[in-house]
């Protein structure tokens, strides 16, 4: 299989891979916001089989596992894919390496009855090729469900903003906090609103549910001020479309 070797998120996870994987349990954004709000979207998944793309420490692949799925995973990061491997060994989860930003090709049509990708296409600079290839391996009637950065937050971010108006896609970096020393540098591509839902209709998806999360309850007793802050603005958004 084919493997990018500009990828950004590969350069920046393979530097702090199991601490991300150790902190991403419980951070507040991701345990209390964006997860939640994600595999909302997806729902039962009892008999049925699950892509997980960009699957990361694996942490979505093991709960669709536990809720009676047979799980396909794969993420650009080989240490990423070794931490889902041993989070999910003895359930039904196959582990691969694999890239979102090149074909599938390993992954054959028609083969998948819903598709996950959670907080990966921020890492990629051309979203509609994926798209294409989420569709041509998709069941009739499947879902897919996403996850990424809020065009409106980056742009509104003079961290995130990058070079350009609105409407240009902007490659941009910054550290990170919240995941030890060294502070992780992160590599991500923002973009306008318009380009994720026209690429994502125009290859032959159909947009089902837009969802700007917002923070679950339980966290107000971790972080009164982060709980504040997303309940004022989204960071995520989280999409649903079928075929």
């Amino acid at each position: 299989m084919n493997e990018s070797r500009q990828s950004i998120g590969r350069a920046a996870y393979s530097e702090f891979a199991e601490r991300y994987a150790a902190a991403v349990t419980t951070k507040p954004h991701n345990a209390l916001y964006e997860r939640p709000a994600t595999m909302s979207l997806v729902g039962d998944v009892n008999g049925l089989h699950v892509l997980d793309a960009g699957c990361g420490p694996g942490i979505c692949s093991e709960q669709l596992a536990r809720s009676g799925a047979t799980v396909h995973a794969f993420d650009v990061t080989p240490q990423m894919v070794e931490l889902t491997r041993h989070r999910c060994a003895q359930l039904p989860v196959e582990v691969m390496t694999g890239d979102l930003a090149a074909p599938l090709d390993w992954l054959p049509a028609e083969s998948f009855d819903k598709i996950l990708c959670s907080l990966a296409f921020d890492y990629l600079e051309d979203l509609k090729p994926v798209f294409s290839e989420f569709r041509r391996v998709a069941r009739r009637g499947a879902t897919l469900v996403f996850s990424m950065a809020h065009p409106m937050r980056d742009w509104m971010d003079e961290r995130t903003r990058g070079e350009g108006t609105y409407f240009a896609t902007s490659r941009f970096g910054l550290y990170w906090s919240g995941f030890g020393e060294p502070k992780p540098y992160m590599q991500a591509y923002r973009r306008p609103l318009s380009d994720i839902l026209n690429g994502l209709t125009e290859s032959g998806w159909l947009l089902d549910r837009f969802v700007e999360p917002q923070p679950l309850a339980e966290m107000q007793a971790v972080s009164e001020a982060l709980h504040a802050e997303l309940s004022h603005a989204p960071a995520f958004i989280c999409v649903r479309a079928r075929c």
